[in-house]
């Protein structure tokens, strides 16, 4: 598919510029994939991850559920939703949320595979953690799946 076959957004009047989705892509902390799962049922897990590029990156085990589904089918969906704000005096929230339609596929390639998990291992590991060690214990255990964004919309909601 390309861009002009989604949907557009029903609520345009509430779309978020391009600029301020992909702010908040590098700014949320973790996410929810969805893929086709057994059966055709919708499989959603939640993951942390990491933007850069036009590209969404995550860590997973060599097996498992998601990978099974991504290897039959590899569109997915990925969605974050940013930190509610509270204006003074209001009691309800303002969400900001982004959604993001794409292909998901593991990196074969070993040192692109070892760039993002070290872009992973910065954003989530706490300063002072030894992450060359971890990444030398753990780095074989694991997979890196690139998920390249085909489409995506962002959406202020007003919570009242």
């Amino acid at each position: 598919m390309n861009e002009m076959d989604f949907r557009p957004m029903r609520r345009f009047r509430q779309q978020l510029p391009d600029e301020e989705c992909i702010q908040i892509l590098e700014t949320a902390y973790r996410g929810f994939l969805s893929v086709i799962g057994d059966g055709g049922y919708p499989y959603t897990v939640p993951l942390n991850f990491v933007y850069a590029e036009g590209f969404l990156y995550f860590h997973c085990a060599v097996a498992g559920h998601k990978l099974d589904a991504l290897r039959a089918c590899d569109k997915a969906c990925f969605s974050v939703i940013d930190e509610p704000q509270q204006e003074a005096g209001d009691w309800w929230y303002h969400v900001r949320s982004v959604i993001c339609f794409g292909r998901a596929n593991v990196i074969e390639d070993e040192q692109e595979k070892d760039r993002r998990l070290r872009q992973l291992g910065q954003k989530y590991f706490p300063d002072g953690y030894d992450m060359e060690s971890d990444l030398q214990r753990n780095a074989g255990h694991a997979l890196v799946l690139a998920f390249r964004i085909e489409h995506c919309t962002g959406k202020r909601v007003r919570e009242k």
